[in-house]
């Protein structure tokens, strides 16, 4: 037995929303629209990975998702110029990370990171 995939699914009243955030922000691909729901993806393979914490490193908030990213600072320039609230800015963390968080429009924390 293995595990394939795994998928987050954030709640929001019109996932139209998601969009211009998740599409235009993060250069996903809409791969599923039903209309109730629409599913972004890259074509990128990964590792299905969980995380479970009780905050989100540096004391901040635990944010929604985590994304990485092949260069966090071309997202963060793009999340600025859109005017999206960014409760955490962007920052080298002790543990090697590059990251920034940014809300979603359903009011989601997403930590944006890329590797050293």
């Amino acid at each position: 037995m293995a595990v394939r995939r795994i998928v987050p699914n954030l709640k929001a009243s019109d996932p139209e929303l998601a969009r211009k955030f998740y599409q235009e922000l993060l250069d996903l691909d809409v791969v599923m629209d039903h209309g109730w729901i629409l599913t972004f993806a890259s074509d990128v393979t990964s590792r299905p990975e969980v995380s479970v914490a009780s905050e989100g490193g540096s004391g901040t908030p635990l944010p929604s998702l985590s994304i990485e990213v092949d260069d966090v600072d071309i997202i963060y320039q793009r999340a600025k110029a859109a005017g999206l609230e960014i409760p955490y800015d962007i920052t080298i963390e002790p543990w090697g990370v590059r990251r920034f968080y940014v809300c979603d429009p359903f009011g989601n924390i997403v930590n944006i990171l890329s590797h050293g």
